[in-house]
């Protein structure tokens, strides 16, 4: 075998087991060979092999009773070491903290990543309701209050690949017009904040505003989410410039100044 044949055999093999490890998540935290053979259009044997590798390095490991592969230790120690070294993360929690008690909602901070929100981080209020969010949860960025947000202050590129992708209608509320959604992402550009009313999800509201860095860009999102019972009409706008002053926090504490 040459040693170009053999280098591209182990990029092959490091591909590989990147997918397997991205396509767990918290719908499907369990795997088996043959659903990871079918989802990835892997050979069995190639996928047991690249299992077998991952687990003695502690990525994955097989849970006894299922006979079902599950992430292992080794992810968490990374994320913990990405949490720790992130600014965005340890410059928001104290704000998010804070914010979530005199809201009285759940909060969450948000990265725009391939045409998805994608939450980096969530503080749950004492009263949950369950909502299809936690940290790692992908979710489309024109029915989303943080997706608007990061889409509003994206590249005109970005906006017009999610329209090309297709326009999913989640509900009665979602947008879906691309005309609409180009000016509404205006206005939330010139309003400095966005909402989503049951776009998403029926009974879900949510609220967003954009956090920027030192440079003048937009990184990130901040939003609250709640049911639509308690983030009415009469708590909108206090909620809403909640949100609003805590962006702002945040983002002095990442080093923008205005």
């Amino acid at each position: 075998m040459s040693t170009r044949e053999n280098r591209d055999n182990q990029l092959s093999s490091v591909r590989n087991a990147l997918r397997i490890l991205k396509s767990f998540s918290m719908e499907e935290p369990e795997k088996r060979v043959s659903d990871l053979s079918e989802a990835l259009e892997l050979n069995k044997s190639t996928v047991s092999r690249t299992l077998s590798t991952l687990a003695s390095e502690g990525f994955v490991f097989k849970n006894p009773e299922t006979n079902r592969y599950q992430l292992g230790m080794a992810i968490v120690s990374l994320s913990g070491i990405v949490n720790n070294n992130t600014d965005i993360y340890k410059e928001s929690l104290p704000v998010l903290n804070e914010l979530v008690r005199t809201s009285g909602e759940t909060a969450h901070i948000s990265v725009l990543d391939n045409y998805e929100v994608i939450y980096l981080q969530k503080v749950e209020c004492n009263h949950p309701v369950r909502f299809l969010t936690h940290v790692g949860k992908r979710n489309p960025l024109y029915c989303t209050s943080a997706g608007k947000v990061l889409l509003a202050y994206a590249p005109e590129k970005v906006l017009e690949t999610v329209i090309e992708r297709g326009l999913k209608k989640y509900t009665e509320q979602t947008i879906t017009d691309p005309e609409e959604i180009r000016d509404h992402l205006a206005k939330i550009k010139e309003n400095g904040y966005a909402y989503s009313f049951e776009e998403l999800s029926e009974g879900v509201n949510s609220i967003a505003t954009p956090i920027y860095d030192y440079t003048g860009k937009v990184v990130s999102a901040l939003s609250v989410v709640g049911p639509k019972q308690r983030i009415d009409n009469r708590k909108l706008k206090g909620i809403t410039q909640q949100t609003i002053n805590a962006s702002k926090e945040i983002s002095s504490r990442l080093g923008y100044w205005k």
